[in-house]
């Protein structure tokens, strides 16, 4: 029973022949080569206590009233409506409207186009975008092109 057993192992197999695949040299994982070819840059020891590992901040979402009910638009009233200047070097006099949303949040919003009919009281949908290529839904007129 032993030498049977052993001479299994000894003899070749007629079952399972030997393959070229199985006779290659296999790379290790840690010989590949990574994305960059440059080493990633580690923190100094002054770089760690100055506080380098602090986690960045996410960022803040463009409207947060928004975002906080998961709404891509909300209705609201109208409390007050008036014109703001922006910041310097730009010049100009955005026409924007303070509105009470639907969540009880009050928001500074933009009316967008030129000419609107929002006064106070009246209910506005606020979030909206895209409202420059809809000249024909709000009855704007096409601007005349500059004169050279």
């Amino acid at each position: 029973m032993v030498v049977t057993s052993i001479s299994r192992f000894l003899t070749p197999s007629a079952r399972m022949p030997i393959t070229l695949s199985s006779t290659k040299c296999k790379v290790s994982p840690s010989i590949t080569r990574h994305f960059s070819a440059t080493p990633t840059p580690f923190a100094t020891y002054n770089q760690v206590v100055k506080g380098c590992r602090v986690a960045q901040r996410a960022r803040k979402a463009v409207s947060p009233a928004l975002r906080d009910v998961h709404a891509p638009e909300l209705k609201g009233v109208c409390l007050k409506v008036g014109i703001t200047k922006p910041k310097k070097p730009n010049s100009a006099e955005r026409k924007t409207a303070r509105v009470r949303l639907s969540t009880g949040r009050v928001v500074t919003c933009y009316i967008p186009g030129e000419g609107h009919n929002v006064q106070q009281h009246s209910v506005v949908l606020g979030g909206v975008g895209n409202r420059a290529t809809s000249r024909s839904k709000y009855g704007t007129k096409k601007p005349k092109a500059a004169t050279a």
